[in-house]
């Protein structure tokens, strides 16, 4: 008899103590936020100097892809830039990635890519020529800094050597007519005259900010023809077989170097007063950097890592401004062989031009309370990596739901977003408190 009560009394024990448990499960939130710290993996540093260990883990959520794609919540401040100098270190010395590819003009890109390759030309010359304006965010000690170790690799691996890619439109210097039109001189003399007609009053004869205001500043029809004759000298040379006395990749080069011309001409065509004509502009824009990329990596068999918007590189939009994003074109393009990784931050500054038209800095405190950086701020006291792909259901499931998103780009005060990160995105870091980047000159 004692030991059945004995029994009666350990199972209503038990009982008791499943539906105590039962009764106390943490709320969604919570349960979401302690399956996150299982599998958050901790970043030591973000300081392009340090050590690399810490950096294994995405090292393993890449994989086989051949485009990375690393975002950033705002367009200028100091960790997110390192954090990509740390990363491409990485990706270059350990999984074989060999271009940086920036949002940044096509020509602009080929200048730092000469200086990387070659060392030809001042890299703080070539930034402060071509990051203005709209790519003003990029002249900074940061990326200097970035720009000035990727020569310094190739100097130590002549024969295997990294490259720099800008994959936008807005700038076409005119260094990039020139070579277009020399090609044509040299091989397709035929052609050259008709070329050169084509491109007349496009070729830039200004500074590149200068330009860029000039060129919005014409009238809508003007900016219309010059994209119709932009588009005519491209589609002349793609027609045209390859020339006796060069090559197949020289050709081809050639062809890219004039689309990038059709594609800025392009890029200033669409009437930017009109509201859909702006929103089919956006989505012009996403899908030429896109293309940029994936031609860029077809033709180097490069892996790739691309720096851009965390907006930019995300599968879905949150902006109805923007139509779709490049992010969704090149995972259209690659499938798994593109990734994308948000970076987020707690608190912290940032550059960026206010209400009044001037840079300055701008400073946030801690996350507003129901945002998701106020949950990845409560995941770790430390920066860390997530995998959003094969994290825990409790926190996929969390981090599926839009919530206020900061997603600040050139202007500030910017709207929160709402944004499901698990959709948007593959990777997520997180850097609890980031400082504005290390500007080389004003903005203007």
């Amino acid at each position: 008899m004692t030991r059945n009560r004995t029994a009666v009394i350990l199972f209503l024990l038990l009982l008791c103590a499943g539906s105590l448990s039962a009764g106390t499960l943490p709320p969604p939130g919570e349960r979401a936020l302690r399956a996150a710290e299982r599998d958050a993996h901790p970043l030591r540093t973000t300081d392009p100097d340090g050590g690399l260990d810490d950096l294994r883990p995405l090292g393993r959520m890449v994989g086989d892809a051949k485009v990375l794609g690393l975002g950033e919540a705002t367009h200028s401040s100091h960790e997110f830039f390192t954090l990509k100098h740390r990363v491409l270190r990485y990706l270059v010395e350990q999984e074989g990635f060999r271009t940086f590819a920036l949002e940044a003009g096509w020509s602009s890109g080929l200048r730092l890519d000469a200086y990387v390759r070659t060392g030809r030309g001042d890299p703080r010359r070539i930034m402060r020529e071509e990051f203005q304006d709209t790519y003003a965010w990029w002249n900074t000690r940061e990326y200097l800094a970035l720009v000035e170790w990727m020569r310094a690799y190739n100097v130590r691996h002549p024969d295997d050597p990294v490259r720099f890619m800008g994959d936008d439109f807005a700038y076409a210097g005119p260094e990039l007519y020139d070579a277009v039109l020399r090609y044509a001189a040299r091989h397709l003399p035929d052609l050259h005259p008709r070329l050169t007609a084509l491109y007349r009053g496009l070729r830039p004869a200004a500074p590149a900010g200068t330009y860029m205001k000039a060129y919005l500043a014409r009238p809508l029809a003007e900016r219309r023809a010059m994209a119709v004759r932009a588009e005519a000298a491209l589609s002349l040379l793609a027609r045209q077989p390859v020339p006796a006395g060069t090559t197949k990749d020289a050709h081809a080069w050639m062809v890219q170097h004039a689309r990038a011309l059709a594609q800025t001409a392009r890029g200033y065509a669409f009437d930017f007063d009109d509201p859909d004509q702006l929103r089919a502009s956006m989505g012009y824009r996403d899908r030429l950097m896109a293309d940029n990329i994936a031609w860029w990596q077809a033709r180097t068999g490069h892996k790739v890592l691309l720096s851009a918007h965390n907006s930019h590189v995300s599968y879905r939009t949150s902006d109805p401004r923007y139509p779709r994003m490049q992010g969704a074109f090149l995972r259209e393009r690659l499938g798994e062989d593109y990734v994308s990784a948000a970076v987020t931050f707690g608190a912290g500054s940032f550059n960026a031009t206010g209400p009044d038209g001037t840079a300055r800095v701008h400073t946030v405190g801690a996350p507003p309370r129901h945002s998701t950086e106020r949950f990845l701020d409560r995941v770790r006291p430390g920066d860390y990596l997530l995998d959003l792909r094969t994290s825990p259901p409790a926190a996929r499931t969390w981090l599926h739901t839009p919530r206020p998103t900061r997603s600040i780009g050139t202007s500030y005060p910017e709207r929160l977003h709402d944004i499901a990160p698990v959709a948007s995105h593959d990777l997520l870091i997180h850097l609890h408190h980031v400082t504005p980047a290390r500007l080389l000159a004003p903005p203007g």
